[in-house]
């Protein structure tokens, strides 16, 4: 029985979450051409792979406390039962370690393994980090963030490293089965989905006409106000209290996925005096893959940061006016509010919580 299996890495912030859920509203149709995208009975392609990515690096995190546990066996024994083509991807893969990567290849034996890693210039990957690490829950200012990537002292630091990710998962494969899919550059986000389909598709052998259904997914990004409400709104809830699932159902999926997104407020763009540094990541990045022999997908001049207009003005993300926040919070707070009336138990722990933050803006 031949099997490929694509270990689709990484990395964050590179449309990954579109890819995934195309690849999930697409199964079927993908199956029919033995290209596999694993799901479980209950549980989506998207969210069985995830889970399988946590539990094979050992993490336990975005659901409740267990939720990954058997996440990466289950996975494995749903590819042992598959011929042709499967498909594993989670961007969380990216920073492994040699160990975790050993383990993965010695379960997948018997398979011809390629690693695949999506990756965009650091002045779009930077920004959408910081808002992410928001997302998640995290308060830090975009300062004391850039500071640490600019250290290697981030998660995502290590995620976007592409020399030391490859070199980690590609150990022991030939170069023609590591293959670099660059994101097209392009002033809006959301026209991405089609040229960086078009790419992956072609590593995965996929054709077009396969994988019909098109995915209005995207982890859109939010503007500066917008992310400094979030921010602020996470440094006056308990840890405790984030983790349990409901505040980050509100802000990831209603706000950040609905409200916020539609209004206008200035995006978050990388400072001026980051582009040496991030030009000098660019060209390692580069040199690494001409001298690699990895399969390129792509361009790899689309991985050169493009510097703003020098007559620009550059918004800082910590310096949001309290007019704008104000203004931001409120309409946080009206889209918590309809959220918590809609709900059928207008009781339940939610509503309070809505409760309490405006009694918390009204003291501002």
């Amino acid at each position: 029985m031949t099997r490929r299996v694509y270990l689709h890495v990484g990395a964050p912030k590179t449309g990954t979450t579109y890819l995934q859920d195309r690849l999930s509203l697409n199964s079927r149709s993908l199956a029919a051409h033995d290209i596999h995208f694993p799901g479980g009975p209950t549980v989506s392609p998207a969210l069985f792979n995830f889970r399988a990515a946590l539990d094979l690096l050992g993490q336990d995190w975005g659901g409740p406390a267990g939720h990954a546990e058997g996440g990466w066996s289950a996975m494995v024994r749903k590819v042992r039962r598959r011929s042709g083509t499967v498909v594993i991807s989670h961007e969380v893969l990216a920073p492994a370690t040699s160990d975790q990567v050993a383990r993965a290849m010695r379960d997948l034996a018997g398979s011809e393994i390629h690693v695949v890693y999506t990756v965009r210039d650091l002045a779009r990957q930077v920004p959408a980090a910081w808002q992410e690490s928001i997302k998640q829950g995290r308060a830090w200012t975009y300062e004391k963030f850039l500071e640490r990537m600019t250290q290697n002292k981030t998660w995502f630091s290590r995620a976007f490293d592409l020399p030391r990710v490859l070199g980690t998962w590609g150990a022991g494969l030939p170069p023609e089965r590591v293959h670099v899919v660059t994101v097209p550059q392009s002033g809006d986000e959301r026209r991405h989905g089609d040229p960086l389909w078009k790419r992956m598709c072609e590593v995965l052998g996929i054709d077009l006409a396969w994988a019909p259904l098109d995915s209005d997914r995207s982890n859109r990004s939010l503007g500066r106000s917008e992310t400094q409400v979030i921010r602020q709104l996470n440094k006056r809830m308990k840890r405790a209290t984030r983790h349990e699932g409901a505040y980050d159902e509100l802000i990831r999926n209603l706000l950040d996925q609905g409200e916020l997104v539609r209004r206008e407020s200035a995006a978050v763009r990388l400072p001026p005096d980051h582009f040496d540094w991030a030009e000098e990541r660019a060209e390692r990045w580069i040199e690494w893959i001409q001298g690699s022999g990895v399969h390129l997908v792509g361009d790899v001049e689309e991985l050169r940061p493009v510097r703003p207009d020098p007559d620009e003005r550059y918004r800082h993300p910590d310096r949001v006016g309290r007019k704008r926040q104000l203004d931001t919070a409120l309409n946080a707070l009206a889209a918590m509010t309809r959220e918590a009336a809609r709900r059928p138990d207008p009781d339940r722990t939610l509503a309070s919580r809505v409760r309490t933050q405006a009694e918390r803006l009204r003291e501002r």
